[in-house]
């Protein structure tokens, strides 16, 4: 047979349903690239592939889609993927984007080409609350998904059904652990990509009724699983996707603010709200990774990637040594999510 989505039609019982589709996925790490081969395999049509950062080599433990050669190369990720993807299927329209996936480029690319599906590929809760309110506001569902260590979650959200990623906080795991700081194992992420991936192809194949509804999380290393039913977690005056929702993270009020400080080679960084660390369990994590790390119960200060950082329990950081503001947001995404 020479069909090469025979034995997907196969299960499927349809022939192609996925060549009229268009997938944005945001962030192409570990998560957004290897959800990219998936759907690219699958026959997507259409995949637009947003990026700030380029690849290096810690990624290529777990970012399937790179190669040495892209590190040496320092490409984009965003080009790095797009390259590789049309290797693997050039009937795919690929659009790669190298910029910060922030509320202007992203309502560009939702009012340019309005993408069927929007699936997160993000290493921070910032931008994930950004593509909720995209999601509400265009009326377009999206998978949420995250990894660390040996743990994953993921979650559909369907704007008008279930509830959104803003009702899900409390249920949410707790931020302050990334990749960087807590490390992870591949196959968390490739777990991850299959919860988050057989929901996009039911999603695209418009096989509502086998979506699964519920948050899911799991822990490969303590053999752990669990399912969590969302339904009752809709909140009626959530301000994302409530009656009157307002989608107050498109607004500049609820984005990360940085400044560099007059006089002084630091820039610091300030979170859309305050948010409260347990700072000796940050010292003993970053400890772990090879930093001197030094806390009085106040703040926290350490020397990482080469600069100091001065974290305070209500989440803002001091980056000395820097005045770009661009590296000490993405500095401080890496750190605390």
């Amino acid at each position: 047979m020479d069909n090469r989505y025979s034995r997907q039609e196969l299960f499927l019982k349809e022939k192609q349903p996925y060549a009229a589709k268009h997938v944005l996925i945001v962030g192409a790490g570990a998560l957004g690239s290897s959800l990219a081969e998936m759907l690219v395999r699958a026959g997507v049509g259409q995949l637009t592939i947003i990026d700030r950062d380029y690849v290096d080599w810690t990624n290529l433990q777990r970012q399937q889609l790179y190669r040495e050669q892209d590190v040496k190369d320092h490409l984009p990720k965003a080009e790095a993927a797009r390259k590789r993807l049309e290797e693997i299927n050039s009937d795919v329209k690929i659009t790669a984007i190298t910029a910060d996936g922030g509320p202007e480029e992203l309502s560009d690319v939702m009012n340019t080409c309005r993408p069927d599906l929007l699936l997160d590929g993000t290493d921070n809760f910032e931008t994930r609350f950004l593509i909720n309110d995209l999601s509400q506001k265009y009326n377009v569902p999206w998978i949420y998904g995250a990894c660390v260590g040996s743990q994953g979650v993921s979650c559909v959200i369907i704007p008008g059904e279930t509830p959104c990623f803003t009702c899900l906080l409390d249920v949410l795991p707790a931020e302050g652990m990334t990749c960087d700081t807590a490390g992870i194992i591949a196959p968390a992420v490739q777990m991850t990509t299959a919860f988050q991936g057989a929901e996009a192809l039911k999603i695209l194949a418009d096989r509502w009724k086998d979506v699964r509804r519920e948050l899911v999380s799991f822990d490969l290393w303590k053999n752990t699983h669990s399912a969590i039913n969302t339904a009752v977690l809709k909140k009626e005056h959530c301000p994302s996707c409530g009656k009157e929702a307002s989608y107050p993270y498109l607004a500049e009020d609820n984005r990360t603010k940085t400044a560099v400080l007059c006089g002084r080679d630091t820039v610091q960084v300030r979170p859309p709200k305050n948010r409260t660390f347990n700072l000796t369990q940050l010292a003993s994590t970053m400890e772990q990774q090879g930093a001197t790390v030094k806390t009085n119960g106040f703040l926290l200060s350490a020397v990482i990637s080469g600069k100091r950082i001065v974290l305070f329990q209500d989440g803002r950081m001091l980056v000395h040594g820097s005045k770009d503001p661009e590296s000490a947001k993405k500095l401080y995404q890496q750190l605390l999510g």
